[in-house]
């Protein structure tokens, strides 16, 4: 039997959206207030989905253990009270919440073994929401 958990976790981290391929004005066009120099923050919200069969004897898709310590030293550990536009990820890309979705889900896909990926979501704010699925 084949079952999806999901799971939260919170974190905190600056950017500036800013593209160096574009003029001062094209990058105020494009990514308004998010363009301030001096950057800003959020309060970054992940969900994690991973799907698995559930085992017989725990009754789990895996254990919470697991994805906890994977997530807690490869993702938040990384990226948690960070300037995003600092990490070598973002040298040469704009540290929009559609590639931070897309870093962390590569990174879950290419260390964590114990269930099948299916999904990162990041919620930048009340109002925003990113969705990567491979």
């Amino acid at each position: 039997m084949k079952a999806h958990l999901s799971r939260r976790y919170l974190f905190s981290a600056s950017h500036r959206l800013h593209s160096d391929a574009m003029s001062n004005t094209e990058n105020q066009s494009a990514y308004g207030k998010c363009n301030n120099p001096h950057g800003h923050g959020h309060n970054y919200t992940i969900e994690v989905t991973i799907s698995g069969q559930v085992d017989a004897s725990t009754g789990m898709v895996c254990n919470l253990v697991d994805l906890d310590d994977f997530v807690n030293r490869e993702v938040l550990a990384r990226y948690g009270h960070e300037n995003l536009n600092m990490l070598p990820e973002f040298s040469n890309q704009v540290p929009t919440t559609e590639n931070l979705c897309i870093h962390i889900y590569e990174i879950l896909q290419r260390g964590f073994t114990h269930a099948h990926l299916e999904r990162v979501r990041i919620e930048e704010t009340m109002m925003n929401s990113f969705d990567y699925a491979g």
